[in-house]
Formats: structure tokens, sequence, C-alpha cells
């Protein structure tokens, strides 16, 4: 198989992928004109198909497996294919794992030692709540797994939303070992639990798309509800740790421009808000660096989340010794 990293301008292709998405549209002149996009699971490739009357072309849709024919162009500094032909797969054919993105990481490993961590929070209602979902609820704890983090940018592969809590989670306890007055179950409590609105804001793998709820609200005000509701049905939760905790959820974007319906108040917000940015930025480097061949240090351009242009760091003398 050619996996969509891997294909270069010029490629003749018949390959199976996922079609992600099929948009209809009409060109200047009047034309009929399908624009698809492919995924596997290195990534997703647009494509056109100029003729909407050839055999097949009427026949898929999106969370299709497609068998496609055409060859690779470039544009606007990006690979497409122009289609020449395309087809319905057999899904009992395709290796479902070649076309959805997983972490490289064991989801068990992982999730073991996110339960270890838990297992060392000591204020019984923050753990009656952690155990709620991650000890008692085996279908959030499915979901919870193999859920992406983001459609785009980083962690946007199954797995990744685990990835991401795990990563945040472990800065936040090194921080509260750094900084001792902070509150570290409210701390770890909440870096857990902050991205868990994803689960509703985003719809599965082969989707991963957002959902219409995702959309109107976000996934830091479902985040939100799910807590406060889920925190009501607990006897005794202290109402201070309460609104402080909820307080960490909407304000761990840090900004207004950035979707936060508060700005941190507390230190804690404020630590999880810096270990949520810093896991978002170090991860979209790799993603993005991942990509460079070898020791190639030329400027890759200009980054939104960086609002920098960016490259790769050189080699450095240790690993070039030890070769």
């Amino acid at each position: 198989m050619k996996y969509i990293e891997d294909l270069k301008i010029g490629d003749s292709i018949s390959e199976v992928y996922l079609c992600k998405e099929k948009r209809s549209g009409t060109t200047k002149n009047g034309a009929d004109y399908f624009l698809v996009t492919l995924q596997d699971k290195t990534g997703v490739l647009e494509g056109n198909i100029w003729d909407v009357n050839s055999p097949g072309i009427n026949e898929f849709d999106k969370k299709d497996y497609v068998e496609v024919t055409g060859v690779i162009k470039e544009y606007k500094g990006k690979n497409q294919i122009n289609i020449t032909s395309l087809r319905v797969a057999d899904v009992n054919s395709v290796n479902v794992e070649d076309y959805i993105p997983t972490t490289d990481k064991d989801i068990n490993e992982m999730y073991s030692e996110l339960l270890d961590i838990i297992g060392t929070v000591k204020a019984p209602y923050m753990k009656k709540l952690l155990e709620m979902y991650f000890v008692n609820d085996e279908a959030f704890k499915k979901r919870f797994c193999y859920h992406s983090a983001a459609k785009s940018v980083h962690h946007g592969f199954a797995g990744g939303l685990l990835e991401h809590t795990l990563s945040v989670t472990k800065t936040c306890d090194f921080i509260s070992g750094q900084y001792d007055y902070l509150d570290r179950d409210l701390l770890l409590t909440a870096a857990i639990f902050h991205d868990v609105g994803k689960l509703a804001e985003l719809s599965p793998y082969p989707e991963n798309d957002y959902t219409d709820a995702g959309q109107m609200l976000g996934h830091i005000v479902m985040g939100y509800n799910l807590l406060s509701v889920s925190i009501s049905k607990i006897e005794d939760f202290p109402e201070v740790k309460r609104n402080e905790l909820l307080h960490c959820i909407l304000a761990h974007h840090g900004e207004y421009e950035y979707g936060s319906p508060k700005k941190p108040s507390i230190a804690e917000a404020i630590a999880l808000n810096f270990a949520d940015d810093m896991d978002a930025k170090l991860q979209t480097m790799k993603e993005v660096m991942s990509k460079v061949k070898g020791n190639d240090i030329s400027w890759q351009g200009f980054n939104y989340l960086f609002d920098s242009n960016i490259r790769k760091t050189s080699e450095s003398y240790d690993k070039k010794t030890s070769e």
C-alpha cells in the first residue's frame, strides 16, 4: 500500500483510501465536479473528480473505502490527486488499522499509568469523582482510550485524548512538587478532566469531526456541564472546591481569544493552562517535524500556532558521537 505521506508529485496510483469528505461544486464555466478528502493513518489527501459521469463516481459517499486511480499533482504547495476513476471497495478486504491514525504509545500502559496517579489522590470527594468515570464506567473508559484530542493541530489520532491527558497530568504532578503550596488533588483532578468535553465535541473515528453540539458549545463548556452534574451527585463535595475545580476547567485555555470563558484566577488554573499549552505546542512541533527528512534544518515556513517561522533542531553532538 502507498501511504499518503509517501506520495510524490507525478506518482500514478491505484490504491484504497477512506473517503473522509465528499463535496460537490461547479466551475466558473458551469461544469460540475466533486472534491473529496481521502485518508489513511499517515494523513489526508485532497482530490478532484472532474468527470462526474465516470463509472462509480456517483455510487460512493463519505466513510466509504474507495479504490482510487489518479495522478498526484501540486496545488498551492500541497499534494492533490486528479482522480480518473473511483469505485467503492469491499470493506472486508481492507485492514481498518491502515486508515485510522493511532497513537504510537501503548494504550493499556498509558491508562494504567493514569489510574496509578488517580490512586494517589487523597481528597475523598475528588477521588470519588475520578473513579466515577475512570474506574467504574466501562463505556466511558473505552471511549476515552480511543478518542482523539483534536480534529487536527495536536494529538489528532485515536488514543490522542488519553496521551495528551496523561502528559498534562504528569506535568501538573511535577509542578505540584516544585510549588508545594499548590493543591495537588485539585490540580491533578482538573488535569485529568480538562479535555473530557472532547468526547462530545468530536465524533469518534473514522469521522473524527465536530458534532453539531460541539460546534455550538465547544469542549470547555461541555466538560464544565458534565462535571457540574457529576459533582452534584457526590454527597459532601465542598462547594468551594467545586467552584475551584470548575474554574480550572473553564480557564484552561488561558485567554478569551483561545476559547476560555474565564481567565485563570487561582494558581492551579495557571499551572493547568501552562501544562496544557506546553503539551499542545510541543506535540504540534513533533508532528510537523516528523515530516522533515533526516537532519534537514531548513525553515519550514510560518506556523499560526507559534506565530513564527519554524525549523527542526540540528542533531545533537551526543547523537552524532553515538552512531
